[in-house]
């Protein structure tokens, strides 16, 4: 008889805890890390617009799915805001990510923008002026005034240089190489592809 009672209230306190764990529109529960499933900021790279969508393991009373993730806010619903009116464009590149220890995965898979144009030629043969010729010469066969203090500058017509694709130019421009120093602050990627579309026929002389 004793351990009936006992029984008993062991199942009704369980009973009860369970109960005081579920979870309502105002009350969510007792439950491990909820702002990991629960988010509270709409999220810009995710959009669910099925409001049935997860209906079926809501946590709360709300007729809402739990996976339902769109801004009823915005007239698109869309979670990522459109840019504010008169904002500038960054440009059509997004940021170079190859870390410079992987100039082999750059020079395989980096293939070039731009057109071989007469304009982007001549725009490249101008900015390989300005920032190549000193060390790498006019030409690119023979060193510059201050290439020939240094030893060691190839010539793009070498059998090292003569054959390098243009990913693994625009990541050496970029990140630098040796003695060769980055210039990936000085010059966008844009200009530093033309300059690689210039190299490139200082390669085949």
């Amino acid at each position: 008889m004793k351990f009936n009672k006992v029984f008993t209230l062991l199942v009704a306190s369980g009973a009860a805890l369970l109960i005081s764990c579920g979870a309502g529109k105002d009350n969510t529960g007792y439950e491990y890390a909820p702002n990991m499933y629960h988010s509270v900021a709409y999220e810009p790279l995710k959009q669910v617009k099925d409001k049935e969508s997860g209906l079926w393991v809501n946590s709360t009373d709300e007729e809402i799915g739990e996976y339902y993730s769109s801004n009823p806010n915005n007239e698109f619903e869309m979670n990522m805001l459109l840019p504010v009116e008169g904002t500038v464009k960054r440009g059509d590149f997004l940021p170079y990510r190859i870390p410079k220890d992987s100039l082999a995965l750059a020079a395989a898979t980096l293939t070039n923008p731009l057109p071989n144009t007469k304009e982007v030629l001549a725009d490249g043969k101008a900015l390989y002026g300005r920032f190549c010729s000193h060390c790498h010469g006019s030409n690119g066969t023979e060193p510059g005034l201050v290439g020939e203090r240094y030893a060691g500058v190839p010539s793009y017509t070498s059998a090292a240089i003569k054959n390098v694709t243009e990913g693994h130019i625009f990541h050496v421009i970029t990140l630098g190489k040796g003695r060769m120093a980055a210039h990936d602050s000085q010059l966008s990627q844009e200009e530093r592809w033309k300059i690689v579309r210039y190299v490139q026929t200082l390669q085949k002389q």
